[in-house]
């Protein structure tokens, strides 16, 4: 129960979902404290000792005041997790400046800011582990969802990129790969292109949001300590055939 004995991590998308389940599970394994960014309201924050702070990942102000707080409460941060991301369906002769702006806002220009903020401080202690929450789409081409999927493979280069810059430097940076997980983000997603993602795993099953999060709970640890510049994938199989 202490594989991340006296860490503090910030988790963006923290809220619900698979980013809550991190945040949850993070705490039961010994952290010092795990800081919630989201713009949604936590359910049950009352009873959770999760930190949950309001951060629109979009804005780099509020990414900065956001960890310099959590700097100053706490004296470092060890464990940076980009999970914020929405996801939009339209096919590339369908995505509006507006669409293409909006999803790569979200789920990739808020990593940049992200990692920007944050590595100054894991450089200054020669420590640090960054998780960076791609998809499968990252890694394979699906029809539609041209905004989503640009966004999502391009996370796969940068998180390598920050390896590769700052190894040396004593940070670790990682992409972490789900496939389809039953989460809010993707409830409204319609019933058939469920069913075929589930029919595409070797284990005829969707995902769980507590699989995810063990996953990047041992990307987060000193286990993984030689483990940098990567791409673990959790997805039931889909990628396998």
């Amino acid at each position: 129960m202490d594989r991340l004995k006296d860490k503090v991590a910030l988790i963006t998308g923290a809220a619900r979902g698979q980013g809550r389940a991190m945040a949850e599970l993070f705490m039961q394994e010994g952290a010092r404290a795990v800081i919630s960014g989201d713009v949604l309201d936590a359910e049950n924050a009352d009873t959770s000792s999760v930190e949950f702070v309001r951060l629109d990942v979009t804005k780099d102000d509020q990414w900065k005041a956001v960890i310099d707080k959590i700097v100053a409460d706490h004296g470092k941060i060890d464990i940076l997790i980009n999970n914020a991301a929405i996801c939009l369906y339209q096919p590339i002769l369908e995505t509006t400046n507006e669409i293409y702006d909006r999803v790569l806002d979200v789920d990739l220009k808020s990593i940049f800011f992200g990692m920007r903020e944050v590595l100054p401080h894991m450089i200054a202690r020669k420590q640090g582990s960054i998780i960076n929450v791609s998809s499968i789409w990252g890694l394979a081409g699906v029809p539609n969802s041209y905004a989503y999927q640009a966004a999502k493979g391009a996370i796969l280069n940068v998180s390598k990129n920050v390896a590769a810059t700052h190894g040396e430097d004593g940070v670790r940076c990682n992409s972490l790969h789900p496939g389809y997980i039953l989460s809010p983000m993707n409830e409204h997603q319609a019933p058939d292109i469920n069913a075929a993602l589930i029919a595409g795993t070797v284990l005829k099953r969707a995902g769980q949001p507590i699989e995810t999060a063990y996953a990047a709970l041992f990307l987060a640890s000193d286990e993984a300590s030689y483990v940098t510049g990567t791409s673990l994938v959790v997805d039931g199989g889909y990628l396998a055939p």
